[in-house]
């Protein structure tokens, strides 16, 4: 009998200690994403997408070049290594004769370098466009300046965090808006058979309508990734939903859709109202009119719940192809 009271007794201590353990992880990981995600980092990046001198960042535009200008600049300090074959962070390539160009830098993996995770947002919007009072400038806070910095952060807290096991890929995509040619030409550079997930990221500057610390998935069910993500937040504020615009046919969308044809568990994390967003495509997304609280909370949600995938842990169920 007492020796089987000393072996319940020494599983409950164990119990315990792992508990503790997983507490003080938990912890640190809070101080950590804390310390290098900041509010006023978060901040310094939209407001510079988002300004006037980026004139709307229309594509072939001299205020597009100066936002590559900025996100390269941004790369360099964090670290980021170009991608392979790539002199530089610009991935330039030809579309009707005119050169256009993402801008991507990567953290190669350690033990699992020849998987990639990108992660990614488009960094083009409408540029000049028809004054409304004094305005003509179509900033695109929301669309997708908020999508880019979150793209930018996540490389910082990932390059400081040292731990990845696979390799992190980080794009700003260019021409979404007129055809998502950015994406497609990326897209051609890869292996989809190495490319194990994309976190595709598009206007997360206001709550959605889940209500704060949410975000919903497009394509939810078309693979795990969303579970996955979901399993790593558990005891967190934050929680992802699947996309609830359907009718909307977002996951075909954006720029996750050429890899996700190709079979790469790539989706779009959004927190846009896309049904009642009066400001999308107009000179009214600015800075001023988006909740920055609600763009940090959901970076470090991404942060948080992407780390299994990137620790090379969990892999993503493959997307059925749309093309052979």
């Amino acid at each position: 009998m007492m020796m089987t009271m000393n072996k319940t007794f020494y599983t409950l201590l164990m119990l315990v200690a792992f508990q503790y353990s997983q507490a003080q992880n938990a912890l640190k990981s809070d101080q950590d994403i804390n310390s290098i995600i900041t509010s006023a980092y978060v901040d310094r990046l939209i407001k510079t997408l988002s300004s006037d001198e980026m004139e709307g960042r229309r594509t072939f535009s001299p205020g597009i070049d100066k936002a590559a200008t900025f996100i390269e600049s941004e790369f360099k300090e964090i670290g980021l290594l170009p991608l392979e074959g790539e002199s530089g962070y610009r991935q330039s390539f030809l579309h009707e004769g005119k050169s256009l160009f993402n801008v991507a830098g990567m953290i190669p993996g350690k033990s699992k370098q020849k998987e990639l995770v990108v992660f990614s947002g488009h960094y083009d919007h409408l540029g000049i466009v028809k004054a409304v009072g004094q305005d003509s400038i179509a900033n695109g806070a929301d669309d997708d300046a908020s999508g880019v910095t979150a793209m930018i952060a996540l490389a910082k807290y990932y390059k400081a965090l040292n731990n990845n096991e696979r390799t992190l890929i980080f794009v700003a995509f260019t021409a979404e808006e007129i055809g998502g040619f950015g994406s497609k030409h990326f897209s051609k550079k890869l292996n989809p058979d190495d490319v194990v997930a994309m976190f595709n990221i598009e206007m997360i500057g206001k709550d959605s309508k889940f209500g704060p610390n949410t975000a919903f998935i497009t394509g939810f069910d078309k693979s795990d990734f969303g579970k996955i993500l979901q399993k790593n937040l558990a005891g967190t504020e934050f929680s992802f939903h699947p996309d609830p615009y359907p009718k909307q046919n977002l996951f075909y969308r954006s720029d996750n859709a050429t890899l996700a044809a190709l079979g790469v568990p790539a989706h779009t994390i959004s927190t846009c109202q896309i049904d009642k967003d009066d400001l999308y495509h107009t000179v009214k997304d600015e800075y001023s009119s988006l909740d920055t609280q609600n763009i940090l909370s959901t970076i470090k949600g991404i942060a948080k719940s992407a780390i299994s995938i990137v620790k090379g842990e969990d892999t993503p169920s493959r997307i059925p192809k749309l093309v052979e």
